[in-house]
């Protein structure tokens, strides 16, 4: 049996790759923070089958030691302070788990055992103000946030010990995925949530940022198949995952508002809090090359995913009303 260690397995991507981990035969554990507070709130319907224990990215002991214990095949670096707003808030903190966490993984692993493979989470926040559209593996970088750089330099060093100590270490370079998990802080959750409470009469407006913003958005459940993909080749590359569309965060809004029958210039409204201090340009991924030796397709239109949103968020909430 295969032994995966996930590192940030209570957010969105954690809970869809324990999932299918699980489909899949493996022992999952599950590294968790400690806190006065618990949220498996993504992970309640496997958390039977999964092994959550302690551990912490600022913490080079912590991070030895479970890997000696767990004895895991596959390690998946999927924690991080992971929002952008408050990577400017907060950018010695976000370098610290988002950076220099993805060194102390490297180094533990060095140190217990070579063989393991080792999956980091890059971002296409690393492209930031793009060089080209869309962007492959080998579009230069240039990132326009804090979270960006972090990524960029967890991205690289990633590079520098596949090569240097002969690891398979490996990122995926995933461009924006969401789901109804996503967090709240996030635009495509935001909008989904706000839309469930309008159209069942417990909200009147919606204030977002900037309308114009583009992305590349996938579901997250696809993407996840694409990081344990990586991991199952023989030789250890690097993938652009993305759709290889790019939408609007109007779009998104006039889909959503859509779906409940109501157009979504009644009800949205632009507010200057939510503008980011610089915006990334036209992010498109290229993911030919995960086409080709992954066999890697997104299988949820963008229409489907925020509808999939939309309904979610009016079923919780319906659900909250209730209770």
């Amino acid at each position: 049996m295969k032994t995966a260690l996930i590192t940030g397995i209570t957010g969105q991507d954690g809970s869809y790759l324990a999932e299918l981990l699980l489909e899949k035969g493996y022992r999952v554990i599950g590294m968790v923070r400690r806190s006065s507070v618990e949220r498996y709130e993504r992970l309640e319907h496997i958390q039977e089958n999964i092994e959550l224990v302690q551990g912490d990215l600022l913490d080079q002991s912590s991070m030895q030691e479970l890997i000696q214990e767990y004895k895991p095949t596959e390690v998946y670096n999927l924690a991080a302070q992971s929002f952008v707003p408050t990577s400017w808030q907060q950018p010695v903190l976000t370098g610290e788990f988002t950076a220099l966490g993805v060194t102390r993984i490297l180094e533990a692993i060095r140190h217990v055992n070579k063989d393991i493979k080792f999956y980091q989470a890059s971002s296409s926040e690393m492209f930031g103000m793009v060089q080209e559209v869309p962007q492959t593996e080998k579009t230069p970088f240039y990132p326009r946030s804090p979270y960006g750089v972090s990524k960029l330099y967890g991205h690289w060093i990633t590079v520098n010990y596949r090569e240097s100590y002969d690891m398979f270490a490996v990122s995926g370079i995933l461009f924006n995925h969401e789901s109804p998990r996503r967090g709240l802080e996030f635009v495509t959750r935001k909008i989904a949530y706000n839309v469930a409470k309008i159209s069942l009469g417990l909200a009147k407006t919606l204030p977002l940022g900037n309308l114009d913003a583009e992305r590349d958005w996938g579901f997250a459940g696809d993407y996840v198949k694409a990081m344990w993909l990586m991991l199952q080749q023989e030789n250890p590359e690097d993938f652009v995952i993305g759709t290889g569309e790019t939408h609007s965060v109007r779009e998104f809004c006039k889909i959503a508002f859509n779906h409940i029958g109501k157009n979504y210039e009644d009800f949205v409204t632009v507010d200057e809090r939510f503008m980011r201090p610089a915006e990334v340009d036209q992010l498109l991924g290229d993911a030919s090359k995960a086409k080709k030796i992954l066999n890697w397709e997104p299988e949820v239109s963008f229409e489907k995913l925020v509808t999939m949103m939309v309904e979610s968020d009016i079923e919780f909430l319906k659900k909250v009303k209730k209770s």
